[in-house]
């Protein structure tokens, strides 16, 4: 079945609006034709993650994302795609001009995530971060535009402080996965172990192992913060919403590291909101845009 281009931007917006993504909200401060470019990319690694996440055994997730990989590089040859994600995908990179090995990258760390092995240094880790995470901010860079080689750098820490705030939110869910994304020497210094995270044995341990691991974090926001003046205007109004918003999780991880033993650490909805509200009233009445959050 051929799916027109009209149909195939509809089709990722709805894909996009039904996640409840914390980056989806902040695509409405944007244009729509870039609004359109980021719900296909969205849909792209929305289908990527659930190629992995699917039911089913190893070999059949392996071969679905295969498959996926090989249909992705069909539709930008020229080939009819039967995905209605592909044709706005293919019409996204070309218009945007986005390297495809940014989408190669994030489903070469889905098929990582396939058979989880520990990490021994933090090199390894950061790799898979930007394997799935900062990959995709590259991805998002062409879309909002930016002012050459200086943006890389802050967006590639951007991207590793978003996912490094996930791994820390997820602790307790990927342990009982089997999946840990910490690296093991650090681990092992801090005297802490998978176990912990499943069993949620909140140990002096744990919570110095937090508190290091929020520092990093920190570290990395700080050298995203310098991207927003190295972005086109598009893009500096969709980028605070998503920093503000990635920055407030970490905020509330910190008010209390245990937590994230106990339940899924969220800011709600109705700050998501606030925040994407206040940013448009900045555009409105053209005031400065922050980046800063209130802990």
């Amino acid at each position: 079945m051929t799916h027109s281009l009209a149909d195939s931007y509809a089709y990722c917006r709805k894909v996009a609006k039904q996640s409840g993504s914390n980056f989806v909200m902040s695509f409405m401060l944007l244009p729509r034709p870039k609004s359109q470019a980021m719900y296909a990319l969205y849909a792209f690694m929305r289908q990527t993650d659930d190629l992995g996440d699917q039911p089913g055994d190893l070999l059949e997730k392996q071969t679905a994302l295969k498959q996926w990989r090989h249909d992705l590089h069909a539709a930008l040859a020229g080939e009819t795609p039967s995905d209605p994600r592909l044709p706005a995908l293919v019409d996204t990179i070309r218009r945007n001009e986005i390297p495809v090995e940014y989408l190669t990258a994030v489903i070469d760390g889905v098929e990582r995530d396939l058979t989880p092995q520990p990490f021994p240094t933090f090199a390894e880790s950061q790799h898979y971060c930007y394997q799935v995470a900062a990959a995709v901010g590259l991805a998002c860079l062409h879309v909002w535009g930016f002012q050459g080689e200086a943006a890389i750098p802050p967006a590639l820490a951007c991207g590793y402080a978003f996912q490094w705030t996930n791994i820390l939110r997820d602790l307790h869910e990927d342990a009982l996965a089997g999946r840990l994304y910490l690296p093991q020497d650090e681990m092992t210094r801090f005297d802490v172990s998978i176990d912990d995270f499943a069993t949620s044995r909140a140990t002096d341990g744990f919570r110095e192992l937090m508190q290091f691991q929020i520092q990093r974090a920190e570290q990395f926001y700080d050298q995203a913060e310098p991207l927003q003046s190295l972005l086109h205007a598009d893009g500096r109004k969709i980028f605070p919403a998503m920093f503000c918003t990635y920055r407030g999780l970490l905020a509330r991880i910190e008010q209390d590291p245990t937590a994230v033993l106990r339940q899924r650490v969220s800011v709600g909805s109705w700050k998501k909101m606030r925040i994407v509200t206040s940013l448009m009233l900045a555009q409105l009445f053209d005031f400065s845009t922050p980046t800063t959050v209130s802990r």
